[in-house]
């Protein structure tokens, strides 16, 4: 999206082209695409992160924008197999900064889509009133939160569990703007998620809920910056060392904290205009039983 580059170029970030052929996982064992990579064997990639975190050591404040790719077997309509993120990373910034990014870049998003593209959400019956009234700060709410809000609003959500579309758009319809819900559990979120120092059993990670019930746009936090918790984080995930030591170099050879997100384009879409299936977003989808055109 032109936007996208736009707020990231004009505030120095670098562009960074992340590989899609990966030997490691990203975000879970369960959802990879398998390749032959010669005599080995690779992994579409789940996200440019893991790679944007060595860029970010170099550069300070990065960004990619490809494709990614999730072998999940979901039909609902906010999955694709096959998707575009941008995904900054952002050297020495903490939760709080990349949620603060994140607002902006939403924000800047829907302003150039409503100067630029009001004639096309015309044409697609959007009513843009309710763009027009998405403004920072947005709301935000702990995880804990967020469970008291959905058990009183009947979910049947535990605590440790994580939100299901439901619980996302249950949530949503509570606000006008997009919601921020932070500190989940950490034993739903990644390997490299930084624990919260208070509550080391809560994750400094936050997903960003697009009113409307549209789900998650946003998902990211603040990295781990300790080499041994990083080693034991990847030990817990059963994960394989060899395949990420390049990865605990990062942490061997000089530590910073740093933190990013990554952006769901196709849904970001699908919300700002209002069209009720991501797969209307992209000219040729992947889905788990499309694989044609």
């Amino acid at each position: 999206m032109r936007a996208t580059r736009y707020f990231f170029d004009h505030r120095g970030f670098t562009l960074v082209d992340t590989p899609i052929f990966t030997p490691t996982v990203c975000e879970g064992t369960t959802t990879l695409f398998e390749v032959e990579y010669f005599e080995d064997k690779a992994y579409l990639t789940q996200s440019g992160q893991l790679y944007n975190e060595a860029a970010a050591a170099a550069f300070g404040k990065v960004y990619s924008f490809g494709p990614t790719f999730r072998a999940e077997k979901s039909k609902t309509r906010r999955h694709l197999t096959e998707f575009w993120m941008v995904e900054p990373e952002v050297a020495y910034a903490n939760l709080d900064d990349v949620l603060t990014l994140a607002e902006d870049l939403v924000v800047e998003i829907i302003r150039q889509v409503l100067q630029h593209c009001s004639s096309e959400l015309e044409t697609l019956n959007r009513d843009m009133t309710l763009l027009k009234k998405i403004q920072t700060p947005f709301p935000r709410l702990t995880y804990d939160q967020a469970v008291s809000i959905l058990r009183a609003k009947g979910s049947d959500i535990q605590w440790g569990s994580d939100l299901g579309g439901t619980d996302e758009t249950l949530l949503a319809k509570q606000y006008d703007q997009p919601i921020m819900v932070h500190r989940y559990p950490s034993q739903v979120k990644a390997f490299y998620m930084e624990p919260d120092p208070i509550r080391p059993e809560l994750a400094l990670s936050a997903d960003v809920l697009a009113p409307e019930g549209y789900g998650e746009i946003i998902g990211g936090g603040q990295r781990v910056s300790s080499l041994e918790l990083l080693r034991q984080r990847i030990n817990e995930h059963q994960l394989p060392i060899a395949p990420f030591q390049w990865y605990l170099d990062l942490r061997k050879y000089g530590t910073f904290p740093h933190s990013g997100f990554g952006m769901g384009i196709e849904r970001v879409v699908a919300w700002i205009c209002g069209i009720e299936h991501v797969r209307e977003t992209i000219p040729f989808p992947r889905t788990i039983y499309r694989l044609t055109p």
